[in-house]
């Protein structure tokens, strides 16, 4: 019963996020609305090649121009017409090695089974990246679906070339992607998911107390913050690719363009990742009753909670200058507030290390390391016009 309760709330979840993503594309710009202009996109290709190729044409093998028509409406344009050169290459490939192979034999059972190794392994080639399957698939389709023939063998390639043809056509000319606004919104989302980790582990050491799931938390926080990561880079890509090739985007226009956040700050929100993986990872070895590192004093973890905490608050503050990059003088103010703050708390917990009524001989070791982490990941928030950041770094 118990598992039955646990699946039906699976589903709910799941059909609430769906229900939450259909309002979010109907209210306004964001990545749901994207997609779902995309896959229409992609539909209505599809739809075209197949009326062109299917209905007007009545080609034998029209098949062929809606499937390359629908993979080839691709997140950028560019990326459209790399993708399909390849697909086409991969198609070549496929359909006249199975129709060579067939010719020689007569026999499509034998043929299959001397065509298949070949393009499968002409399917990694790296010059066709993704897209090498697709010489595989064609040359069985080729193979099992028709009698081989060069009118067949013709009309197949043909009927690729329209469908990329359309399927380029549609992208570029029907509301061409731009993906700028996906690299701020994955840049505060990094940011926000760090102030989260930071937070956490900050609200477990306020606590002076643990369960045995919270390293195991702490660590898929940090898991999440590399896979935002990465989704910041694929966005970053997919900005500079959106930019090339796109006829929504004449040169004199692009000056026009909504400003995105420098590529400097992937590398900031990067390194910072990076220490708070740090972080977790000496939180996790702390936590390990099994590790034979010292379990350092609660008084010092509780200070070195609250030194996360305003962690936290600063990068919090630093996410909203970068959703909101012209934020009035007042969230500057307040991320200079925050990095004072951090300054503080730093210092204090610093210069206490060496007072021995404070900290142990083993606390010393453990919290000194922390401390490190802690002050890398402050000087990374800190912007370039923060002198005591600076000049301490």
């Amino acid at each position: 019963m118990g598992r039955v309760m646990e699946k039906l709330y699976v589903v709910r979840a799941e059909a609430r996020g769906i229900v939450d993503a259909a309002a979010r594309a109907w209210q306004g710009p964001g990545r749901e609305r994207d997609l779902l202009v995309q896959s229409l996109k992609a539909a209505g290709a599809a739809t075209l090649a197949w009326a062109v190729s299917g209905w007007w044409l009545k080609d034998p093998v029209a098949l062929m121009a809606p499937w390359v028509a629908v993979v080839l409406v691709q997140a950028t344009v560019y990326r459209s017409l790399f993708k399909g050169l390849q697909q086409l290459v991969a198609i070549a490939i496929g359909t006249l090695l199975a129709a060579a192979v067939e010719a020689l034999t007569g026999n499509t059972l034998i043929s299959v089974a001397l065509v298949l190794p070949a393009v499968m392994l002409l399917s990694s080639w790296p010059r066709l990246g993704d897209q090498g399957i697709y010489g595989p698939t064609t040359a069985l389709f080729t193979l099992t679906s028709a009698p081989v023939s060069s009118l067949t063998v013709s009309h197949r390639l043909l009927q690729a070339l329209l469908g990329a043809v359309i399927g380029i056509a549609v992208n570029a000319l029907i509301l061409p992607p731009v993906h700028l606004r996906n690299v701020r919104e994955n840049l505060s989302s990094l940011a926000y998911g760090t102030r989260e980790t930071l937070a956490s582990i900050a609200e477990a050491l306020a606590q002076g107390a643990w369960s045995k799931d919270t390293p195991a938390d702490w660590r898929r926080l940090a898991d999440q913050l590399q896979q935002r990561q990465e989704s910041l880079r694929s966005a970053r890509q997919w900005s500079h690719e959106s930019l090339r090739l796109n006829p929504r985007l004449p040169w004199k226009s692009r000056e026009k363009l909504p400003p995105i956040p420098p590529e400097g700050e992937d590398q900031r929100w990067g390194s910072i990742v990076a220490q708070v993986g740090a972080v977790v990872g000496t939180m996790v070895d702390v936590a390990d009753e099994n590790r034979s590192i010292p379990t350092p004093d609660q008084q010092p973890l509780r200070d070195y909670g609250r030194l996360l905490a305003e962690l936290a608050t600063a990068c919090g503050v630093r996410a909203e200058l970068i959703c909101e990059p012209s934020a009035p003088d007042g969230a500057r103010r307040e991320l200079d507030e925050a990095l004072e703050a951090v300054e503080r708390h730093h210092d204090a917990l610093h210069k206490r290390l060496t007072d021995e009524r404070y900290v142990s001989a083993g606390t010393t070791a453990v919290l000194g390391t922390l401390l490190i982490q802690a002050q890398n990941i402050w000087h990374d928030i800190a912007p370039e016009t923060w002198p005591r950041a600076t000049a301490e770094a």
